[in-house]
């Protein structure tokens, strides 16, 4: 992939107000510059055939198919293009299938120009962003059952466990509010910083948590017992 300032996005996505608000948020944002945008399957083949962007951003349900044909083709024809989807579908099979057809990232249509920006940032960095919102719902479906305590006096020694990453108390609020489904700008709001603040403590988070994304380090951090998840 070649330079972050020179990353191109091209965005298919049939509803005019989604689409302009995804290009807005493309244009907002720092390092990345609009490729184009297409409104139908159709219209997203031409476009890639003409000019492979660096990464895609696709809607799922077009009006002359499906967006998972698109990064199918995408991820055969021009291999270095990153796939974002950004869909109103919450269901986890279709989140695998998206995962399996070949996305990178999977967001909510509901998200702000400054989350979607940030998103695509970190995918373009190597990360795998997915909304705090769909993770949750995986991670309850799949989160495994914890294993019963062993008797006492079996005989066995305790298992010496690996020391916890250690979180600063800004850093364990900022990602309890991330699991909560709170952009950064709004985190930020909340606790009365800047935004660049919060994208500074969540880049120190995922150091700490050797993680790439918002739902790994969420996924991270429970696991470890770091932060709880309102079940």
């Amino acid at each position: 992939m070649g330079d972050l300032e020179e990353a191109t996005i091209l965005i298919v996505e049939d509803d005019p107000g989604m689409r302009a608000h995804l290009e807005r948020a493309v244009g907002a944002t720092a390092g990345l510059r609009l490729l184009g945008s297409a409104g139908s399957l159709q219209e997203g083949q031409a476009a890639l055939r003409k000019e492979a962007p660096t990464a895609l951003l696709t809607d799922l349900g077009l009006p002359d198919g499906s967006g998972l044909e698109l990064i199918r083709e995408t991820r055969e024809q021009a291999p270095e293009t990153l796939c974002m989807v950004v869909t109103v579908m919450a269901d986890e099979r279709t989140v695998v299938k998206a995962i399996e057809a070949g996305a990178s990232g999977y967001l909510l249509k509901d998200g702000t120009h400054d989350e979607i920006g940030a998103s695509l940032l970190e995918m373009l960095e190597g990360g795998s962003p997915i909304s705090s919102r769909i993770a949750r719902h995986l991670l309850r479906r799949f989160r495994p059952e914890p294993a019963p305590e062993a008797a006492h006096g079996d005989g066995q020694e305790p298992s010496l466990a690996s020391p916890s990453p250690s979180l600063t108390a800004r850093e364990t609020e900022v990602l309890q509010l991330i699991a909560k489904g709170f952009s950064f700008s709004e985190i930020g709001d909340l606790l009365g910083i800047s935004t660049h603040t919060v994208t500074t403590h969540v880049r120190k988070i995922y150091g700490k948590l050797e993680v790439r994304s918002r739902g790994a380090a969420v996924y991270e951090a429970v696991s470890l017992g770091i932060i709880e998840m309102d079940r």
